[in-house]
């Protein structure tokens, strides 16, 4: 059975990848991004007139994974929207914001009301908070989670679903319950409390003697494929 990690051994895994493997954020937020958009588009196929997801950045590496995956969305035929509150300015995201907007990506200053992102919009991606997170959310992501709970289209989450704790799952004041989750590298323990539909495993980038090391029990990935359902 694929191995579930808790916070400081996912932490303790991406920082080997930066320092042991030579990784750089950017590559594996490349990586992840993609494996993300293939992985919806496998439950979510794009299909007319609607298939306009709306991918919710917070300030870290989870939001840039989420603008790696929207300009792949806008590649395999989407038309995606992008909320990024609170931007930062450090060049990585500044180019990876650059190119989504240069490829027509729509970014929005406001979040609707539930009301309007159900009749707008065909899917939440929710990439605002990673495994780093403690809850509870700042004031300022707290209402938008709260928002994004009231909404009635599918909610896919990268990695963490946002609000909940890394290892516990949703706290009792509330957190999204994700339609989609796609776990990325190995799963969080917080997964193991995910009662969606798709379950997916994205990243496929670990290195074998990391994965050995860390006893991952990694499943197969088929073929060529960068994702893969789990049961």
């Amino acid at each position: 059975m694929v191995k579930f990690l808790g916070q400081e051994e996912a932490i303790k895994i991406d920082q080997e990848l930066f320092t042991e493997y030579c990784f750089s954020v950017d590559q594996l937020m490349e990586l992840a991004g993609l494996s993300c958009a293939v992985s919806i588009s496998k439950s979510y196929p794009p299909s007319e007139p609607n298939s306009s997801p709306l991918i919710c950045c917070g300030p870290g590496n989870n939001g840039g994974d989420g603008l790696v995956c929207a300009r792949h969305l806008k590649l395999f035929g989407y038309n995606p929207a992008v909320y990024y509150p609170k931007p930062t300015e450090k060049p990585l995201f500044h180019n990876l914001t650059t190119q989504c907007k240069a490829m027509d990506i729509q970014f929005i200053d406001q979040l609707p009301d539930p009301q309007t992102i159900d009749a707008k919009y065909s899917l939440i991606i929710d990439a605002l908070f990673g495994f780093s997170f403690r809850p509870p959310a700042r004031p300022q992501f707290a209402e938008i989670l709260n928002t994004l709970q009231k909404v009635t289209i599918p909610v896919c989450s990268i990695d963490i679903p946002s609000g909940w704790d890394v290892e516990k799952g949703c706290p009792p004041e509330g957190g999204l319950q994700p339609e989609m989750l796609i776990s990325l590298t190995a799963p969080k323990k917080c997964a193991l409390h995910f009662k969606g539909k798709y379950h997916y495993l994205g990243g496929r980038f670990v290195p074998p003697k990391l994965e050995a090391k860390y006893e991952l029990n990694l499943p197969q990935y088929p073929g060529t494929d960068v994702c893969l359902k789990l049961d």
